[in-house]
């Protein structure tokens, strides 16, 4: 078993993440919580679901004569069961980007291998996979004892379980004072909530690593990221005086900022890569 497992994944822009996976106590705290919210669902389905077929099991007898209508009231229910299981986690993981209640509150999610926030078809392969996972505890087991603490429907799915909120280093590079300025502008005139932890990581990691890099492929790959950071935050255009450096610096500062308040919201409008 791994405890804070880490794993690496270099972007095309040849930009190393890291990321700490949830472990499996994380994992099934996250479960626990999420099939305490189900049970209770599914409780206060079955009680409206039992008015409703006791008022319904006279009226629906006399127009079908010889069905077995309470047979089909049980299989509707459980049909409803089904989808209340797998569709809850579907619903959360694709709207809250790859969280549910549990995993928020355990301060864990669920990602692509690549990092990006998973697709709906990914989040509902997880979830068809997990009644698999869990008979015999084979998720468990194979949570605890494979590299990058994959269950049967990660394989499947080709995601992974992270750590939602890893801490992060202070800053160990220089910060303009125009990024100073400019900051506080981006939080009130852009849609900054739109970016995501994992497009800040590549941000922070390039912001880091510049003053080792050759000045052309430096040049290149600010350009890049300031371009596609603009994109994301639907910034029309970058003010005259304002370099590619001093714009990543100015997200860097404004992200920091907005999470040192703990009020940063979550996005699903684009991604770095």
């Amino acid at each position: 078993m791994h405890f804070f497992n880490r794993i690496t994944h270099e972007t095309p822009e040849s930009v190393e993440l890291e990321f700490t996976l949830a472990g499996i106590g994380s994992r099934a705290w996250a479960l626990l919580i999420d099939y305490h919210i189900l049970g209770l669902l599914a409780v206060v389905f079955l009680i409206v679901w039992s008015i409703i077929s006791y008022q319904l099991v006279d009226l629906l007898s006399n127009l079908f004569r010889g069905a077995d209508i309470g047979l089909w009231l049980v299989a509707i229910a459980l049909l409803v069961m089904f989808f209340l299981y797998t569709g809850y986690f579907v619903l959360f993981e694709t709207l809250w980007q790859g969280q549910t209640p549990g995993k928020r509150f355990a301060k864990i999610r669920v990602v692509r291998d690549d990092g990006r926030p998973i697709s709906i078809g990914q989040a509902t392969l997880r979830s068809l996979l997990r009644a698999f996972d869990d008979s015999l505890f084979i998720g468990a087991f194979m949570i605890m004892f494979t590299r990058k603490e994959k269950r049967l429907g990660d394989l499947a799915a080709g995601t992974i379980v992270i750590q939602a909120e890893s801490p992060q280093a202070a800053a160990n590079f220089p910060i303009s004072e125009s990024a100073n300025n400019l900051a506080p502008q981006l939080l009130y005139e852009t849609d900054f909530f739109q970016l995501l932890p994992d497009d800040f990581a590549v941000i922070r990691e390039y912001l880091q690593r510049r003053k080792t890099m050759a000045p052309k492929a430096r040049e290149q790959l600010s350009f890049q990221l300031a371009g596609q950071a603009k994109n994301i935050i639907g910034w029309e255009k970058l003010p005259q005086a304002v370099t590619p450096d001093i714009f990543l610096e100015a997200i860097y500062l404004a992200y920091q900022e907005e999470r040192d308040k703990g009020t940063r919201g979550q996005g699903d409008k684009g991604s770095l890569y």
